[in-house]
């Protein structure tokens, strides 16, 4: 049962998932919140360190490694959406940005600048923390040394996208950096290359969530993708829009 949202901007609630001793920077100018959150997430195994504003984010993150941000998009002084691209010019560590509810705007700029999530204010506790934990997984999934890992590969054109290490190869050898959400989408569409995937099926596949007709974040993702390809020496064509439908991987694709 979910409870009731309270007036600080999260509800109440429960959840079982352990964090394993993850460090989790939660970004937020509310003290109340902060407070809430940082409790609860500690509840659930996880180390966490608040910060208040950009000054106190870069002090944390100068001292210590962060596995996970929380960022707000309204912040005081330096905005979330700077924050994250400086976040982005650094590291490809992962990003849940928490925006004005309703507010298309932020959620697409916050995909166009990188960050892996989205969470509108004001939010379940519960539902928080499962958005953490599958950025988490799809960030760093298993490790090679884990039992179940098992390393497949995909190539296209002198291209190679490893699942195991999570890499996107370009044909000069140059790894290309993806954000955790780039490299679903894109897992996605090489597991289905010359077929035609609709908006949902992507986002249900690769963020594992519904959307709504006037979400427009996986056009957005697939935007930040082909850039990264093409910036890459990819070709353009590689991801066709299908107009009115979605899109299609138009390589073929051979599984190793």
């Amino acid at each position: 049962m979910i409870s009731s949202q309270t007036n600080n901007g999260i509800a109440p609630g429960a959840a079982s998932e352990p964090g394993s001793g993850v460090h989790i920077l939660l970004v937020d100018d509310d003290g109340q919140i902060r407070q809430l959150v940082a409790k609860f997430l500690r509840a659930n195994g996880f180390k966490v360190s608040a910060a208040r504003d950009g000054y106190e984010m870069r002090e944390v993150v100068a001292h210590t490694t962060v596995d996970l941000v929380i960022l707000d998009v309204m912040l005081p002084g330096i905005s979330g959406f700077d924050l994250c691209r400086e976040i982005r010019a650094q590291s490809q560590t992962p990003v849940v940005m928490l925006t004005a509810k309703g507010d298309e705007t932020d959620r697409i700029v916050g995909l166009e600048i990188g960050a892996d999530d989205y969470l509108a204010k004001p939010f379940n506790p519960r539902e928080l923390l499962a958005r953490i934990n599958a950025v988490l997984r799809r960030s760093f999934g298993p490790r090679e040394s884990e039992p179940g890992a098992r390393s497949r590969k995909y190539a296209f054109e002198g291209w190679t996208l490893d699942t195991l290490r999570r890499d996107l190869i370009n044909p000069e050898g140059v790894i290309i950096e993806l954000t955790s959400g780039d490299y679903d989408l894109l897992l996605t569409l090489v597991e289905a290359p010359q077929r035609v995937l609709t908006r949902e099926h992507l986002l249900d596949a690769a963020r594992n969530r519904t959307t709504t007709g006037f979400d427009r974040s996986i056009d957005v993702q697939i935007s930040r993708l082909r850039k990264k390809i093409d910036e890459a020496g990819g070709a353009h064509s590689i991801i066709k829009t299908v107009r009115g439908v979605g899109y299609m991987f138009s390589r073929s694709v051979r599984r190793e």
